[in-house]
């Protein structure tokens, strides 16, 4: 897709093309987080998940979301800001937005063929990786980038720029 906004879809958008590309014999790889300040750990995870399936589909949790998930001062980015930074990237095909806590609704709802998710996430606390195993599909844990965060990003800055 050459145009960014046209990988930004809804929930039941999503599911139908999961549908789709099931019935054509295709995996839609599926990973989800804040994406708050997009750092090389966040890229090299996108790109290592993409080259799971046939397309990837990124769940971003909402302003609010975030909010109740990092607390005050989060986001930094703004949600539509962070919507369409992941559109741009090229081993992104889908991004949609949640604004529960966690992507399990919505998960259940895409049912994508490979879940994928950062080494600080334990196999057996992966929200949705029932949902994924039951339908048959495969759960993937990607180790994380020692040494970059979206926290240690910031408090770099505050170190170096003051509060």
């Amino acid at each position: 897709m050459s145009d960014w906004r046209g990988k930004i879809v809804g929930r039941a958008a999503l599911a139908r093309i999961a549908r789709r590309m099931e019935g054509r014999g295709e995996r839609l790889v599926f990973t989800n987080g804040c994406f708050d300040i997009l750092h090389a750990g966040h890229v090299r995870l996108l790109k290592r998940a993409r080259r799971m399936g046939d397309a990837l589909a990124v769940a971003v949790n909402s302003d609010g979301s975030v909010r109740r998930l990092k607390g005050r001062g989060r986001p930094v980015t703004p949600q539509r800001e962070r919507l369409e930074i992941l559109a741009a990237l090229e081993p992104v095909d889908y991004v949609v937005v949640f604004a529960e806590s966690t992507p399990g609704h919505l998960i259940r709802a895409v049912r994508p063929h490979v879940l994928v998710k950062g080494g600080d996430w334990r196999r057996s606390r992966i929200v949705g990786r029932e949902t994924v195993e039951a339908a048959g599909g495969r759960v993937r844990v990607i180790p994380l980038e020692k040494r970059v965060s979206t926290s240690r990003i910031i408090r770099r800055i505050l170190a170096r720029f003051g509060r």
